[in-house]
């Protein structure tokens, strides 16, 4: 899609200007011209001859071909006749404000729809219905209603905000001026009916002045191009920090099986975003500190954060916190130690966080000999300063020694400027002097250390992939039940116990006597998929003749849950040995596309929770590292004296479950529960398999 039309218009009509102050079509002009915007300004209003000064058209006929963009500042009903004239007289894009379209019903719905057919015949751009416009900062173009200040970006680095919520597109604006930051483009999408975020995204990464993209999205309607589109930017060097809404209860979940109802739809879309580079952020406040760190400061690396301080008791409040939000605060070691100690007097204790105590009141350069072996310690990602600002006079004696330092060692890492007293009257000549150097300016460290644990985390990420071939297989629509998907699954590598599926007590008693008692017998039908709330799993069967018992007490047991469900026949199987048991699960979003869950399972599974959502493609490392995430994963690694799990056999089955689903898409989940792990080298056994197919 070709949006300069939109974006750089040479000529722009406003359908519906007004001379009333205030009127959303004399808002845009009032922008345009407060812009300085240089081309051909075409106002459309049937009842005026003139406003502010400029001639009138009577209708959009009236309009010469041709012309670039229009802003409908109308009624909703009059949209749609506004958009096919619009489309006659080859206007090239078009921004609808009002509302009541898909959010307004089934009219509304199908209003929608016939813009977006008359969009697609004519190649016209058409940003909303339901939305607030877009101002390109760049070139000087607001079509918007909202009243937009003319910004200097000479020498500011920029941030483009991509957000179908148009009021948030405005609050983040107004945040990222207030950091001083410039901003290239910002465009609200509403509800999306022939533009959507993601060719906005397109247009951003490969605009030059653009160092970050800030989005705030409810729902990808394109996912697959997307995660294309996140990809193609972190491979250019250019972030995208998301905020997505949708993290509640509330929120909607699938619940076919376990692994449905356990993977939401909001942490599939953060598992697939992470996995393609995107910093996914949970509050304005925070996608406004990344965005500033982002795009003011060095690149944040992995690794841990050094902080400096002038407080004792901000220390321990510094540990606490990094504790909670999992930020490594590496202890100060080897030549950084030798180097600290050198630099400091004395009566101060080099730790990690340090705290400077008042010295500096009186050793302004004590700022510059500290910085200098952190700066280039590899253990820490960035460092924080946090520093007590009290009023003008200590800020005066504080603010230059630090900025002057930074100019001075110019790192190669982030240095964060955190004030332990927000609200203090700092001359803004201090904070401007920070933010000129790289240096991000925050009112709050609590903010600093959350943002910074965010980009850490997302340079830390896995990029590895297994690089595995996908396996394809003839899946049925439906639910598969246990026999069948084991059959499905064990030629892939995933072992299950001994046994076989009988539909009749002699070939039941013929695999028993195969396989050894004492075996299981579980009752097998596509209708049943929880065999265990209808007394379809009898355990422990010693022998032949209870073999026999077992086998009329399975059909009674599932006849009395519900007569109306037939059985295919039965699983007979191996009483397998004790073990720790584990979930591994499987979803093919028809969206978003493959992902893996993995967690402590058994009847507790759904109980409990302590299941982590990963990429199909992962490494067995990248699995293994995944499983030593979980709340629980103390109990893999040996918990009171019991053996070390085998881990690398677990990770073995996640490996097997991508491969099927990469290669087999019409498979909609895949739920393995339990998956028994046995000690290490002992391998792993998934006890019952489900598949779920479209």
């Amino acid at each position: 899609m070709d949006l300069a039309r939109l974006l750089a218009p040479r000529s722009v009509a406003i359908v519906g200007a007004s001379d009333k102050p205030g009127a959303l079509g004399r808002s845009v002009l009032d922008n345009l011209v407060r812009h300085d915007f240089a081309g051909d300004i075409h106002l459309i209003n049937p009842k005026r001859e003139t406003i502010a000064g400029r001639p009138c058209l009577p209708s959009i006929e009236a309009l010469p071909a041709g012309v670039d963009a229009a802003v409908l500042a109308i009624p909703g009903p009059a949209v749609l006749d506004a958009v096919r004239a619009l489309a006659e007289r080859g206007v090239g894009a078009a921004v609808i404000f009002s509302a009541g379209f898909a959010e307004g019903g089934e009219e509304g719905l199908a209003a929608q729809a016939e813009v977006a057919r008359i969009a697609r015949a004519h190649d016209m751009v058409v940003e909303g219905p339901n939305c607030l416009g877009m101002t390109n900062y760049l070139a000087g173009v607001p079509l918007t209603f909202v009243e937009t200040p003319k910004l200097d970006l000479a020498g500011k680095p920029c941030v483009g905000i991509v957000s179908q919520s148009g009021a948030m597109a405005v609050v983040l604006g107004t945040t990222l001026m207030a950091k001083d930051l410039g901003i290239s483009i910002t465009v609200s999408t509403g509800n999306e009916a022939a533009s959507g975020v993601e060719d906005y995204v397109d247009h951003l990464i490969d605009e030059p002045n653009t160092r970050v993209i800030g989005m705030i999205v409810e729902q990808f309607r394109q996912p697959a191009r997307f995660l294309d589109l996140a990809a193609r930017a972190t491979a250019a060097g250019k972030r995208i920090v998301l905020l997505h809404p949708g993290t509640s209860s509330a929120a909607r979940e699938s619940a076919a099986t376990h692994t449905g109802a356990m993977a939401g739809d909001w942490q599939l879309m953060k598992t697939k975003v992470t996995r393609a580079g995107v910093i996914l952020v949970e509050s304005l406040e925070e996608l406004g500190d990344v965005l500033d760190i982002v795009a003011r400061a060095k690149p944040v690396g992995a690794g841990g954060v050094a902080v400096l301080t002038e407080s004792g008791a901000f220390k321990a409040l510094t540990l606490d916190l990094a504790e909670r939000i999992g930020l490594a605060l590496p202890p100060v070691e080897g030549e950084t130690e030798a180097a600290m100690r050198a630099a400091i007097p004395d009566f101060i204790g080099v730790s990690n966080p340090m705290d400077l105590t008042a010295q500096a009141l009186v050793d302004p350069d004590l700022y510059r000999r500290t910085l200098t072996p952190l700066l280039a310690d590899r253990a820490y990602a960035a460092v924080v300063l946090g520093i007590i600002q009290t009023d003008p006079s200590t800020a005066a004696r504080k603010f230059p020694p630090i900025t002057d330092a930074v100019k001075t060692l110019s790192p190669d890492k982030p240095v964060i400027f955190a004030g332990l007293d927000d609200g203090a009257p700092v001359p803004p000549e201090h904070i401007a002097g920070l933010r000129a150097a790289g240096v991000p300016y925050f009112p709050s460290a609590d903010r600093a250390f959350r943002a910074l644990t965010r980009l850490i985390d997302a340079a830390g990420r896995d990029a590895a992939t297994a690089g595995f071939a996908p396996v394809a297989v003839e899946v049925p629509a439906g639910v598969v039940p246990e026999y069948r998907a084991k059959a499905l699954l064990a030629p892939l590598g995933v072992p299950f116990p001994q046994g076989g599926f009988a539909t009749d007590v002699e070939a039941a008693k013929a695999i028993a006597a195969q396989v050894g008692y004492p075996v299981v017998l579980k009752a097998q039908s596509a209708a049943l998929s929880h065999k265990s709330d209808a007394g379809g799993v009898l355990l422990n069967i010693a022998d032949a003749a209870a073999l026999d018992a077992a086998w009329a007490r399975l059909f009674a047991n599932v006849a009395a849950y519900d007569a109306a469900i037939a059985l295919d026949g039965a699983l007979v199987e191996a009483m397998g040995a004790r073990g720790t048991e584990l979930i591994v699960g499987a979803r093919n979003d028809p969206a978003w596309g493959p992902a893996i869950l993995i967690g402590f399972g058994g009847v507790t599974a759904e109980l409990f929770h302590d299941v982590r959502l990963l990429p199909h493609d992962l490494t067995r490392d990248g699995v293994i590292a995944e499983l030593r995430r979980l709340k629980s994963a103390a109990l893999l690694d040996g918990f009171r004296g019991a053996p070390p799990l085998d881990t690398g056999a677990v990770a073995d089955i996640v490996l097997a479950v991508g491969r099927l689903l990469a290669g087999t898409p019409n498979i909609r989940e895949i739920d393995l529960n339990p998956v028994v792990a046995y000690p290490d080298g002992e391998g792993a056994v998934a006890l019952d398999a489900l598949i779920l197919a479209d």
